[in-house]
C-alpha cells in the first residue's frame, strides 16, 4: 500500500498533471465568460436578425413528440463562437511568445573532416604545379 500510495504521489507531482489541472479550473473559469458573450452579447444581435434572441425555442411536433432542433442549433453555434474565441486567443498567445523568443544565431558550419583536409590540400597542391 506504500509504495501504491508513493507512486500516486509521484504521478500527481508531475508538472503535467498540475498543468492540465490548472488548465480544467480556467477553462471551467473561461467557459463562464463565452457563455456571457454569447448569450449577453452575440445571440442579442443575432436575435434581430433571426427574430428571437435564442434558438432554443424552435421546435417541431411529430406525432406528438417534440423535437427541439433549436437546442442543438444553439449548441453548435455556441461551440463555433467559443472555438473561434480560443483560436484567437491561442493565436494571440502564439504571436506574443514568438516575439519575445530571441533569434538564434547561425550555427558555424562544422569544421572539415581530415579526407577533406587532405583533398583541399591535393587541390592546392595540383594547383601550384600548373
Amino acid at each position: 500500500m506504500k509504495k501504491f500510495l508513493e507512486e500516486f504521489k509521484a504521478f500527481a507531482m508531475r508538472g503535467n498533471v498540475m498543468d492540465l489541472a490548472v488548465g480544467v479550473i480556467v477553462g471551467g473559469a473561461f467557459s463562464s465568460i463565452t457563455n456571457s458573450l454569447i448569450n449577453d452579447m452575440i445571440m442579442p444581435i443575432v436575435g434581430i436578425f433571426v427574430g428571437e434572441a435564442s434558438f432554443a425555442n424552435l421546435q417541431i411536433q411529430v406525432d406528438g413528440a417534440v423535437i427541439t432542433y433549436g437546442n442543438f442549433i444553439q449548441a453548435v453555434l455556441n461551440f463555433l463562437i467559443l472555438a473561434f474565441v480560443v483560436f484567437c486567443m491561442v493565436k494571440a498567445v502564439n504571436r506574443l511568445t514568438n516575439k519575445k523568443e530571441a533569434p538564434k544565431a547561425a550555427d558555424a558550419p562544422p569544421a572539415p573532416s581530415a579526407e577533406a583536409k587532405l583533398l583541399t590540400e591535393i587541390r592546392d597542391l595540383l594547383k601550384e604545379k600548373q
